[in-house]
């Protein structure tokens, strides 16, 4: 196997990474001499390593947007079978959507956070490709969502806080997911969730694709992890409808305005939840960790609220969404005095004369 793959023949690396790529095989190398020869290379690696760590964060401080797109789908990002495994205790599923089936691309479930009992509901890739396949790549069916809504008015009854976890190309684009109604579900849970008398927190925490990212995605918070990104639709998808080539698709990955940067600073999303050097998949630990502690620290601050405000503050916030961008526009197209010419004073001195005389 390639230094740069692992076991399953995924690329370790991307594109954007090769001198880091390049550092690691030199390491690679030594250690291999060193296990051969007998000879102490401790220090080179020493080198390699803080020389590794500086390239790092030299990329990762200037990515773009199609380079965090490439991260949020790398491979090796923890998914939410990882978070389930790490920060929830207890966690018992519930199955079905009392309509049609059991979506496996949406998994709810009861189990403890930190010290709060909560209710998980979370888009799930799978690891291997059975799971995938299973759960179409990520990508919800109706009854997902169904399944989803049920069990959120299930938390309502008993008070239980809701944490959702978003992580999805989009909703499932099938002949048979229309038919059944897709469109129809993510519209219900859009208005359904609106009104839970219960903190709702909502985190992407890879991809967050159109329609299928909001259909759990409304809630007292909404919080992105540093290089997850959140947006009406695929930076390819985009870049085929506006200019019939998907080659197009950095440069509509950038107008997209689809980074947690940018959404922080549209008033889109409440919160930025950091990633370690060079993203969460070189270190899941440390990102589930962040995630955890970014979910008990809001929902003792929503626990804290009545919940007749909670309500409030979360209709007032659903109904602000875009009101900035719209007065930075209004402010851009205020119409600027223009300095006349000679030419343009003559032609108004004229029209003022001719006015006098009438």
């Amino acid at each position: 196997m390639p230094p740069n793959f692992d076991k399953n023949g995924n690329n370790r690396f991307l594109d954007f990474e090769e001198k880091v790529a390049d550092i690691d095989r030199q390491m690679e190398e030594l250690r291999k001499l060193n296990s051969v020869k007998g000879i102490d290379y401790s220090a080179e690696i020493r080198r390699l390593q803080q020389e590794q760590v500086a390239k790092l964060k030299r990329i990762y401080s200037n990515l773009t947007a199609w380079q965090i797109v490439q991260v949020a789908r790398h491979p090796k990002r923890p998914i939410l079978a990882d978070y389930l495994d790490l920060i929830v205790k207890d966690f018992r599923e519930l199955h079905g959507d009392r309509y049609f089936g059991d979506d496996r691309a949406i998994i709810t479930g009861i189990g403890q956070i930190a010290r709060s009992k909560v209710l998980i509901v979370g888009q799930n890739k799978g690891k291997t490709m059975k799971e995938k396949i299973a759960c179409n790549f990520g990508c919800p069916n109706p009854e997902g969502y169904r399944k989803a809504i049920a069990k959120m008015k299930f938390a309502e009854k008993y008070g239980i806080p809701i944490v959702t976890l978003i992580d999805t190309p989009g909703a499932y684009p099938g002949i048979g997911a229309e038919e059944r109604g897709q469109a129809q579900a993510i519209a219900v849970n859009l208005t359904e969730m609106s009104r839970l008398r219960v903190p709702i927190i909502c985190i992407c925490i890879g991809e967050g694709g159109s329609g299928g990212a909001l259909g759990i995605g409304v809630g007292d918070r909404m919080a992105m992890l540093e290089f997850a990104y959140y947006s009406v639709i695929s930076p390819e998808g985009c870049a085929a409808i506006l200019w019939r080539d998907g080659s197009q698709a950095a440069d509509a990955a950038q107008a997209l305005k689809m980074t947690s940067r940018d959404l922080l600073k549209l008033g889109l999303i409440d919160a930025i939840i950091p990633e370690p050097l060079g993203g969460a998949h070189r270190n899941v630990h440390d990102t589930v960790y962040n995630v955890e502690s970014y979910i008990a620290k809001t929902l003792a601050d929503l626990k804290r609220t009545k919940i007749d405000n909670l309500l409030e503050n979360r209709y007032q916030k659903l109904r602000s969404i875009g009101a900035e961008a719209v007065s930075r526009r209004k402010l851009r197209l205020r119409v600027v005095p223009i300095k006349p010419t000679a030419k343009t004073a003559s032609a108004g001195a004229t029209r003022l004369q001719r006015t006098a005389k009438v």
